[in-house]
């Protein structure tokens, strides 16, 4: 589940490697996720500092007992390690990366452990565990205790022609403004890198000089500052892609997903942007939204998915009262 706590659930694990000695890899197919984690990890565990690889890393040369690293820099590596643990294997470019999947396997010593994380899992992945032929844990539950926040729907032009007609819907825009008055950081995703620009200057007119809105995407060389200054609230709107699905922790924020009938976005990508809202025990229930022309499969399924894990956290006893009575 998206929010419920799998890198910190992940500590005693790496504890108890580092504690007897041994090497423990953590790696995430995403550079802005490795750079997310490695403030956490390095909190935890003062001393065992870990060394973080990714492509530019000024730390590429470095040893360590412990290692963030993005899943392409695996190919360093040949048996050095007691325990690897691949976050977001679902993700690009570890997904349906052959060699990378070697990689990983790979740079495991022969009797070390090899775990996968994933919040939206592969199919592949989801039939093995049905099966029981993948032993697995599944956390239908966030730390707070409260229910995902369910998507809600409002039909909305394709993004290309509000941007040629200079005008969002109305509906839109009152969402907005509500997000912008009750104090939330607004993730906005958009399906293309072109539309981001274009789309700032529209939303910066509309909410007003006072509303700080950026975009950033894969293209943005600054797009590590722009997250961490939309982090500490200094930047109210980010327009992004995908780049920001998953990794990214934000309190306090609502989440409008624009084109949400874009082939671009199946159902995982819709349940991993939809699950930057409502991470925060400050914040549960935040606000996602799905703004699109068509009411695809994908949207419903992502919705279904949602709904599947908070009634499973409800039977199963891991929701609040409060976090029972608001979900939706």
């Amino acid at each position: 589940m998206t929010g419920a706590g799998k890198t910190e659930m992940i500590f005693p694990l790496l504890e108890h490697v580092l504690q007897r000695g041994g090497r423990v890899l953590v790696a995430t197919p995403r550079r802005d996720v490795v750079l997310e984690l490695a403030p956490r990890i390095a909190k935890v565990f003062p001393d065992n500092p870990p060394v973080v690889l990714y492509g530019g890393s000024s730390q590429r040369w470095e040893n360590a007992r412990l290692v963030l690293a993005t899943t392409h820099q695996l190919l360093r590596y040949h048996q050095a390690f007691d325990l690897v643990i691949i976050d977001e294997l679902d993700a690009f470019p570890y997904h349906n990366d052959p060699m990378l999947a070697y990689a990983a396997e790979n740079c495991c010593r022969p009797d070390g452990r090899f775990i996968l994380l994933s919040a939206t899992p592969p199919k592949q992945l989801q039939r093995a565990v049905a099966s029981g032929r993948m032993p697995h844990a599944k956390v239908p539950a966030r730390f707070h205790g409260h229910p995902l926040p369910v998507p809600k729907r409002i039909v909305m032009e394709p993004v290309e022609r509000c941007l040629a007609r200079r005008r969002l819907p109305l509906s839109l825009l009152k969402e907005l403004k509500g997000s912008v008055e009750r104090g939330a950081q607004i993730f906005v995703f958009v399906s293309r890198i072109r539309h981001i620009e274009p789309l700032v200057r529209l939303v910066r007119s509309l909410l007003g000089s006072k509303v700080p809105v950026q975009g950033t995407s894969s293209q943005d060389e600054g797009r590590s500052e722009k997250v961490l200054s939309f982090r500490s609230g200094e930047i109210r709107v980010l327009i992004t892609t995908t780049i920001l699905e998953r990794g990214v922790t934000v309190p306090r924020s609502d989440v409008y997903i624009l084109d949400a009938d874009s082939g671009l976005f199946d159902e995982a990508s819709l349940v991993q942007m939809a699950g930057r809202a409502g991470r925060s025990k400050d914040d549960p229930a935040g606000k996602v939204l799905f703004a699109s022309r068509e009411w695809t499969a994908s949207q419903r399924g992502a919705i279904r998915q949602i709904r599947g894990m908070n009634r499973l956290a409800s039977r199963s006893g891991y929701l609040c009262s409060q976090g029972k009575v608001g979900e939706r």
